[in-house]
């Protein structure tokens, strides 16, 4: 990322709120076993026992601690959010840019590719993907990130349109670089805000969709995640246990797609500079 776009995102509101939010669900993941002395799959004590020094939100409704499935459900969403941003990523940069590389036929083909996954509801596919699959972690990131870069392709191959048209690359075309040399050692590097703007759009989905599919029950069930927490604290909303078992596994999710929507705010208002007049009128 260019140094004057992550300094604005830092003088943004928005941006430093974003940036506080993702630090902290990355620290519980990260330190999860040091936050914690129970296992997530172990028995930790009595049924639905309430919150206490032992057990900081209390325990579910097989004995375990709400508390450590919290901290290691943040492990599953971040490897399935980073795990889609990176891989979808590179997709959008692979077909995006060989197609405004190439042009011709390859283009209109590939282009009418990417308009018609574009108009299928991604939501819809993963479902019925996952119903039959129950994807582990490494293939629904696989599943996710197929039907999530169409939209980023389009944009790496409008900027790759522009780009090809300076005077290095130019240059590097007049001397023989393949199209492989152009789009990974001129292309791509000036593309950095660019493709970081995609990739944490991407991951924002991607740890939305986690959820929404593991709370639908079209997961894999060994998976420790927030939105099998909640669909299971549901189960018991007659009880007290909802209070701390399903607000703040929410609260987490609501948390951690939140910091990646400011921060990608606060990038898209750096990178555009009629929509950083506009905040900035606004604000004024």
């Amino acid at each position: 990322m260019h140094v004057n776009s992550w300094r604005e995102i830092k003088q943004e509101g928005l941006g430093r709120t974003g940036i506080v939010f993702i630090i902290l669900v990355v620290a519980m993941g990260i330190l999860a076993p040091l936050l914690t002395s129970y296992q997530p799959s172990g028995y930790a004590g009595p049924v639905f026992s309430p919150p206490s020094p032992r057990h900081w939100l209390g325990t579910n409704d097989v004995g375990q601690d709400i508390w450590t499935h919290l901290l290691y459900g943040a492990r599953t969403s971040l490897a399935v959010g980073c795990g889609v941003g990176l891989l979808s990523t590179m997709l959008s940069i692979v077909a995006g840019g060989t197609a405004a590389l190439c042009g011709g036929l390859y283009d209109r083909i590939l282009m009418r590719l990417v308009d018609a996954l574009i108009i299928i509801p991604p939501v819809i596919v993963v479902i019925l993907a996952a119903a039959y699959l129950r994807p582990n972690t490494m293939l629904l990131v696989v599943l996710l990130s197929a039907l999530l870069w169409p939209g980023g392709a389009r944009v790496v191959r409008a900027q790759t349109l522009s780009l090809q048209e300076k005077m290095s690359v130019s240059a590097a075309r007049t001397f023989g670089a393949s199209r492989r040399h152009l789009l990974f050692r001129h292309i791509v590097p000036d593309l950095g805000p660019v493709l970081v703007a995609i990739a944490i759009q991407d991951i924002r989905r991607a740890v939305f969709m986690e959820a929404g599919l593991s709370f639908l029950g079209v997961s894999d069930p060994s998976l420790i995640s927030w939105g099998k927490m909640m669909q299971q604290a549901l189960q018991f909303i007659y009880l007290d246990a909802w209070k701390w078992w399903l607000l703040p596994t929410g609260l987490s999710l609501a948390v951690t797609v939140s910091g990646f929507t400011f921060v990608g705010f606060a990038l898209e208002t750096s990178l555009n500079p009629r929509l950083r007049r506009e905040v900035k009128h606004a604000a004024s």
